[in-house]
């Protein structure tokens, strides 16, 4: 009996991953195994990534705060401490805006928290 090879799924299979691997250089856009080993690396560095951004977004916004709140004569640590203290609610990404784009309204928040 003549072996049996799926051959419409595996072309599929690998049609769909040169696809992903569309626009990248030299021989990982059009050679299958280069492509494919390229295409995982990919994936694996865009999940990391992905968890990478939220920590660098929160040291951007930290950085903004510390910077908004020295005007003041105060730091980030006893600025978000004091904040907590009077019920604030108002994230680092909010108060960060503030800071660059408001500084009246980031002047207010930091009076109220003195008080």
């Amino acid at each position: 009996m003549p072996r049996s090879v799926n051959a419409v799924a595996s072309r599929a299979r690998r049609k769909k991953m040169m696809k992903y691997a569309k626009g990248y250089f030299g021989r990982k856009k059009n050679v299958w195994t280069v492509a494919k080993n390229q295409v995982e690396k990919s994936w694996l560095y865009a999940y990391r990534d992905r968890k990478s951004r939220k920590r660098a977004f929160r040291a951007l916004w930290i950085a903004r705060i510390n910077a908004g709140v020295r005007q003041y004569d105060m730091n980030y640590s006893t600025f978000m401490g004091k904040l907590s203290a009077s019920d604030i609610t108002l994230n680092r990404k909010v108060l960060a805006d503030l800071a660059m784009n408001h500084p009246q309204a980031f002047e207010a928040v930091v009076n109220k928290v003195k008080r």
